[in-house]
């Protein structure tokens, strides 16, 4: 099916009280083919449901007795000051969920004083994002023709991108068997802006018992990506380097080695490799291999204050949303990305609180513990990282491995 155009969205932002109200919100008011386009994972979705699982079996120490009076949630990524330790994450095609698509989205992240990542499958060019004047990443897919990825580069860097973000686990698009069965296909209206000159492409073309999306990122996106690839681009641009799509603690090392600036601990959402490691599982082994060589961010299955927290205690020095700004999109345009980000602002500062941390630094000294038969080798409720050593008994993990 090619989808129909969606609603505009029309729900009052200030009654969505959770990222859940949100998602509900949007589900409402979305076609089915282009909610499940959004919503889904691949293959049997069980990394994409291990996410949610994996950050629920995380529960922090908190600590008392410590004045929080003034509770702080501002950090720094890529050396540069934000309002708090979140990025909007690169996510394609925004206009499919609603018409002003990447522009109110990086609208409402500029007010949100965090950074917005423009995708390589935006519906909007990086100049016009860039011109709105708010902090901007690029997120830069290696093409067949690699002249073409280094273009896109040197465009972003020359809009006034501050940051390349090299996606490293799309050798090509997982099989997502939600576009399968609807025989996913974009409406005429919705282009790739830096691909194909903005024109149709295989991506409007039904397929029969196929996504048409991942026909045309098949068509388009490169399965020989490897590390001269990354040293190439490092050398080429002089924009801070991140790559998205690390869950091996080897492979984060090595990043480092290569002159990455930042790594992002993500398994794309659970779109890619069915049964990946929740992100947030991977994520304590690789900040402490890292040591503060490097940055670490964490992707896949954020969904409140109290997620940001978890992550930042466990290593990492920020997180990147995704499918939340889109639902705001979706429900209610810009005003429903910021409610997304008002709220991820509101509930870190209360989790922050909460758990005795007047600053985002402090939160990377906290503790924590796993619950459940997954928690790691003690078993249920264990401290420590799970796959890897436990601390002495009742240290738990000590985070702040992953650099300022």
């Amino acid at each position: 099916m090619s989808c129909e155009d969606p609603a505009p969205g029309g729900a009052a932002a200030d009654t969505l009280l959770t990222l859940e109200d949100v998602e509900r919100a949007a589900a409402a008011v979305l076609p089915a083919g282009v909610r499940d386009f959004v919503a889904g994972g691949s293959g049997r979705e069980r990394t994409l449901a291990a996410n949610r699982a994996a950050f629920d079996r995380v529960f922090v120490r908190p600590r008392v007795l410590r004045d929080v009076s003034r509770c702080a949630t501002g950090a720094e990524l890529l050396g540069r000051p934000v309002a708090m330790p979140v990025a909007v994450a690169p996510v394609a095609y925004q206009a499919l969920v609603h018409p002003d698509g990447e522009l109110a989205a990086a609208r409402a992240a500029k007010a949100a004083g965090v950074p917005f990542t423009v995708s390589t499958l935006s519906t909007v060019p990086v100049e016009e994002i860039a011109a709105l004047g708010g902090s901007v990443w690029f997120q830069l897919y290696w093409l067949r023709e690699p002249g073409r990825a280094l273009e896109l580069a040197r465009r972003a860097e020359d809009a006034g991108c501050e940051a390349l973000m090299l996606t490293v686990d799309v050798p090509w698009m997982g099989r997502r068997l939600r576009d399968v069965r609807n025989e996913f296909a974009l409406p005429e209206r919705v282009r790739a802006a830096h691909l194909d000159g903005g024109g149709a492409s295989a991506a409007h073309r039904r397929a029969a018992g196929a996504s048409a999306v991942a026909v045309h990122t098949g068509q388009e996106f490169s399965s020989a990506l490897s590390w001269s690839q990354v040293a190439e681009l490092r050398a080429h641009t002089r924009l801070p380097l991140l790559l998205k799509g690390v869950l091996a603690a080897e492979d984060a090392v090595r990043a480092a080695e290569f002159g990455v600036d930042a790594v992002v601990v993500s398994n794309h959402g659970g779109r890619q490799l069915d049964s990946a490691l929740p992100s947030i599982e991977a994520l304590p082994e690789i900040a402490e291999a890292v040591g503060g060589s490097c940055q670490v961010l964490l992707d896949s299955g954020v969904r409140s204050g109290t997620d940001v927290l978890k992550a930042l205690a466990l290593g990492a020095s920020g997180v990147l949303v995704g499918r939340p700004p889109v639902w705001g999109l979706a429900a209610a345009g810009e005003a429903g990305v910021r409610r997304v980000l008002g709220l991820l602002a509101d509930e870190l500062a209360d989790a922050l609180g909460l758990s005795g941390c007047a600053t985002v630094a402090d939160a990377r000294r906290l503790r924590t513990v796993w619950s459940g038969a997954a928690a790691g080798p003690g078993g249920p409720g264990a401290t420590g990282r799970p796959g890897g050593a436990a601390r002495a008994a009742g240290e738990g993990v000590a985070a702040g491995t992953g650099g300022p």
